[in-house]
C-alpha cells in the first residue's frame, strides 16, 4: 500500500525528436564549415582531434565529450583546430503528438526545454560513439524495420544527453548526479557497465562518485548492478519459459556458470532450484499481496499485519499467522517455514528485502493502479493463468451490475474520498490514479464533485487546506482515518467539518481503511459492496 504521486504532464507535452539527417564531417586544421540550422535543431558530436564552435553570441571547444547544440536560424561555424577535427552533424526537428493529430508541421512544434542549444557534455562518450554508428547505419538500410530502429535508437541518444545535461542544475548536484547514473544502470544492466562509465555518466570523479553511491544506496556500484541483474533474471525465470542461458544473456552475463554462481549467491538457491518453486504451489509469505493470492487460490503461510494499521480483516484470514512488518524480526516469520516471498514495490519503505535472509524472495513487477497486470503476473509465478480470466469476469460483470444500480439510484450526485489523519487530510483524485479512482469514478461510473477534478488533475492525491476543504460540497463523502500518523478524528468535532453539505445531509460513510487503502481485486470488489450499501 504505498504509492507515489503523479503529476500533470500529459502525454501530448512531451516531443518526439524525428531525426532528419546525420553525416560525418571532417574539418582540416584552420578550415571552417558554415552551417545555419534548417531543421528544428542540428547537433555536433566530435568524434577525433579538436576545434571550436562559433555563434554571433559565444564560443566553444569542440573534442572527445564536448559538442554543440544549435537551433533553427541559428548560424553556427566549425573551425578545425591545429590536428583537425571529424565530428558527426545530426539535423533533427520536435514532433508532439498533438501536432500529428491536429495536422500541425513537425517543424512548428513548440521548443521544449529538454533541450537548450549551446554546449553539450557527451557522456559518457563510448556510450555516444556507439549509438551515432547504430543510427548512421540504420539510415543507410533499405529495410524499413532497421530505419526505424535507427529513429529509436537516436531517442535513447538524444535521452542520453538530456539526461548528462541537467540544465535546470546550474550548479552540479552530487546526489542527483547519482541517481542519474542509477537510472542509467536500470535501463542498461545488460550491457557492459564499468564503474568509470558510470562516473563518467554522473560527472563526477571514480573515487568521489564511488563514496556517494555507497552513502546513497549502502552497496557500491557493481554490487547494485549484480543485484539488479539477478533481481531480472529471479522475475524472468518464474515469468518466462526462457531457457537458463538465454535470461543469462539477457540480464548481461555472457557466462551460465558465472550467472549460476551469482544467483545462488545472492538468493541462495540455483537458478533451476528457484524456477521450481512454483511448479509445486510452494509455502508464500507475500506482504501486502496477499489479496492477489487469495484471489487465486492460494493461501499465504503468514499474513502482514502493523501495529498501527492492523491486519487485513476483510480478506478474512482467521487461521493464518500475522507477521508484523515493522518489528525487523523475520525470525518469527522462519518458523513457518515459507519456500517464496513474494514482494511488491512497498519493500523498500519497509526493509522487506531482509526477508531473503529466511527465503528466496521475488519481486513482483509494479503495476500500482493496473490490479489486472498484477495478478497476471502472480498468475503466471504460480501457474494459473486460466483463473485470471475467471477473476476478472467475474469482477467485471458485478462492477457492471453495480454502474447499472447506481445510475438510477445516484445520477448525477457527486461523491468524493478523503483520507483523514492528524497529519491532515487527503483528497483523492479522479483520474483513474490511487486506489479509488479506478472503482469509483471508472468501473462504477460515479462523478467526482468538480473540486476534485480541479484540484488533482493528474495526481493521485493531494492535502486540503482549510479553505479548500471548506468547498468540498459534494454529496456524498466516503472517508477512511489513517492511524499511521494519528487518526485526526478531532476534525470531525470542528465547525469547518459540520459546515459541509455531506456532514449536513448525513451522507458521509466511513469505510475500512486496509480495504479501501489497496489495489487489489478483493479490495476492489469490497468497495464495490460497500458504495452499494449505502447509495445503491
Amino acid at each position: 500500500m504505498i504509492e507515489s504521486a503523479g503529476n500533470g504532464a500529459s502525454i501530448s507535452d512531451t516531443p518526439y525528436y524525428s531525426l532528419k539527417q546525420i553525416e560525418k564531417l571532417s574539418c582540416p586544421p584552420g578550415e571552417r564549415i558554415q552551417r545555419t540550422s534548417s531543421a528544428g535543431y542540428t547537433l555536433f558530436i566530435p568524434l577525433e582531434g579538436q576545434g571550436w564552435a562559433q555563434t554571433e553570441q559565444e564560443r566553444c571547444a569542440l573534442e572527445r565529450g564536448n559538442g554543440w547544440l544549435s537551433e533553427q536560424g541559428m548560424s553556427c561555424r566549425i573551425q578545425g583546430g591545429a590536428h583537425g577535427l571529424v565530428l558527426y552533424r545530426l539535423e533533427f526537428a520536435a514532433v508532439r503528438s498533438d501536432s500529428m493529430q491536429s495536422g500541425t508541421r513537425p517543424d512548428m512544434a513548440p521548443r521544449e526545454e529538454l533541450l537548450r542549444p549551446g554546449p553539450v557534455s557527451c557522456r559518457p562518450i563510448s556510450q555516444c560513439l556507439l549509438m551515432l554508428e547504430e543510427v548512421a547505419q540504420s539510415r543507410q538500410s533499405r529495410e524499413p524495420v532497421e530505419r526505424f530502429a535507427g529513429q529509436i535508437r537516436f531517442q535513447e541518444l538524444l535521452l542520453l544527453l538530456m539526461r548528462a545535461n541537467p540544465y535546470t542544475v546550474p550548479v552540479i548536484d552530487e546526489r542527483r548526479a547519482v541517481q542519474r547514473s542509477i537510472l542509467y544502470i536500470q535501463e542498461h544492466y545488460s550491457e557492459t557497465i564499468t564503474v568509470e562509465l558510470l562516473a563518467e555518466v554522473a560527472g563526477i570523479g571514480r573515487t568521489r562518485y564511488s563514496q556517494l553511491f555507497k552513502e546513497v544506496t549502502g552497496q557500491n556500484p557493481l554490487e547494485y548492478l549484480n543485484r539488479l541483474r539477478i533481481e531480472r533474471a529471479q522475475q524472468q525465470l518464474l515469468l518466462t519459459g526462457d531457457r537458463l542461458h538465454e535470461i543469462a544473456l539477457s540480464v548481461g552475463y555472457s557466462n551460465e556458470y558465472y550467472f549460476n554462481r551469482r544467483f545462488k549467491g545472492l538468493v541462495g538457491v540455483t537458478p533451476g532450484q528457484y524456477r521450481s518453486i512454483h511448479q509445486t504451489g510452494g509455502r508464500v509469505f507475500a506482504p501486502f499481496l496477499e489479496d492477489y493470492l487469495l484471489a487465486l487460490g492460494i493461501t499465504p503461510v503468514a499474513q502482514y499485519c502493523h501495529p498501527d494499521w492492523g491486519k487485513q480483516d476483510y480478506l478474512q484470514l482467521r487461521q493464518v499467522p500475522a507477521i508484523d512488518i515493522s518489528s525487523g524480526d523475520w525470525q518469527e516469520l522462519a518458523r513457518y517455514s515459507p519456500e517464496l516471498i513474494m514482494l511488491d514495490d512497498g519493500f523498500r519503505r519497509w526493509h522487506l528485502e531482509e526477508c531473503g535472509t529466511v527465503a528466496p524472495l521475488f519481486k513482483l513487477p509494479h503495476y500500482q493502479e493496473d490490479w489486472r497486470a498484477t495478478l497476471r503476473s502472480a498468475a503466471a509465478v504460480f501457474g494459473r493463468p486460466e483463473r485470471v480470466r475467471e477473476v476478472i469476469a467475474e469482477y467485471e460483470h458485478e462492477a457492471q451490475l453495480a454502474m447499472r444500480q447506481l445510475s438510477r439510484s445516484v445520477r448525477q450526485q457527486t461523491v468524493a474520498f478523503l483520507r483523514i489523519s492528524a497529519a491532515g487530510v487527503a483528497l483523492y483524485g479522479c483520474d483513474g490514479l490511487g486506489y479509488t479512482a479506478p472503482v469509483l469514478h471508472q468501473d462504477l461510473g460515479l462523478t467526482p464533485h468538480p473540486l476534485v477534478r480541479r484540484l488533482t488533475s493528474g495526481q493521485k492525491r493531494v492535502t486540503l487546506s482549510a479553505e479548500e476543504l471548506s468547498l468540498l460540497h459534494a454529496d456524498h463523502l466516503f472517508i477512511t482515518f489513517d492511524k499511521l500518523e494519528g487518526e485526526g478524528r478531532e476534525l470531525l468535532e470542528t465547525e469547518l467539518w459540520r459546515a459541509l453539505p455531506a456532514v449536513r445531509s448525513g451522507t458521509v460513510y466511513e469505510v475500512d481503511f486496509m480495504a479501501w487503502m489497496n489495489y487489489g481485486v478483493l479490495a476492489h470488489r469490497r468497495k464495490i459492496s460497500d458504495v452499494l450499501q449505502v447509495l445503491a
